[in-house]
């Protein structure tokens, strides 16, 4: 993955969001504090939001450039995004979520259905409602979901929030599985330091719509891999 963002502007309520830099980790870690804009820079990258000034490309094609009014919509951008509050259809059961993704997915779209179906563990759900399922199965099926439809990149909004300690555990295994047998390039926003240390290769640090700090994740989780360690940008 090679995501730029230059020079990217969004003036928000309480501040202006202003993010420079290029970005190739197969993980990237974007944390801060609460409204700092981790959301705002995954909406950006989806096209849930349009930049005031600026330009994104993502291996070497144009989503957005304010500048040359070019804004690709985020069914043409083939991004699997992962919002916090889950966005699933209670009124539908497993199989027709994950369904819903595959169709916008092209013909040839990897990874293939019964290829996540698999991964994920979800063959046992897929007739269930989506009011009867647990925490960690609703996350399971929230993240197939943005897989069956076939993206190069996976945007993820703290996938974690309000699951108790064992099912963060299982729940991020399978997010390491997808990183790893499906080779899955992620922007992965968290609060938890222990989270990107698992799954991360590089960790961007925002405040009030900066880019504060960043760095690998050893250097920015050591000594201690339960506490961020920022760096000043040069």
């Amino acid at each position: 993955m090679k995501l730029v963002c230059r020079d990217l502007g969004l003036q928000l309520p309480r501040y202006r969001f202003e993010i420079d830099g290029v970005f190739e980790a197969r993980v990237v870690a974007i944390c801060g504090p609460s409204g700092a804009g981790k959301t705002t820079l995954l909406e950006l990258v989806a096209g849930l939001r349009r930049p005031q000034s600026g330009r994104i490309e993502l291996d070497g094609e144009v989503l957005a450039d304010a500048g040359q009014k070019i804004f690709l919509p985020p069914a043409e951008r083939r991004l699997g995004y992962v919002p916090q509050d889950l966005a699933l259809f209670p009124h539908l059961d497993v199989e027709k979520n994950l369904l819903y993704g595959r169709g916008r997915a092209r013909q040839d779209a990897h990874p293939l259905p019964e290829e996540v179906i698999r991964l994920l563990g979800l063959e046992n759900l897929l007739r269930r409602r989506i009011g009867g399922l647990s925490g960690g199965e609703k996350q399971r099926v929230a993240l197939g979901r943005a897989l069956f439809s076939g993206p190069r990149l996976l945007l993820l909004d703290e996938p974690l929030t309000g699951l108790d300690p064992a099912l963060r555990q299982r729940v991020l295994d399978y997010l390491r599985r997808v990183r790893d047998e499906l080779e899955m390039p992620m922007l992965y926003v968290t609060h938890d330091a222990g989270d990107a240390a698992l799954l991360a290769d590089e960790v961007l640090w925002i405040e009030e719509g900066r880019l504060r700090a960043r760095g690998q994740v050893a250097e920015m989780l050591e000594p201690d891999p339960t506490a961020f360690r920022l760096r000043a940008m040069p």
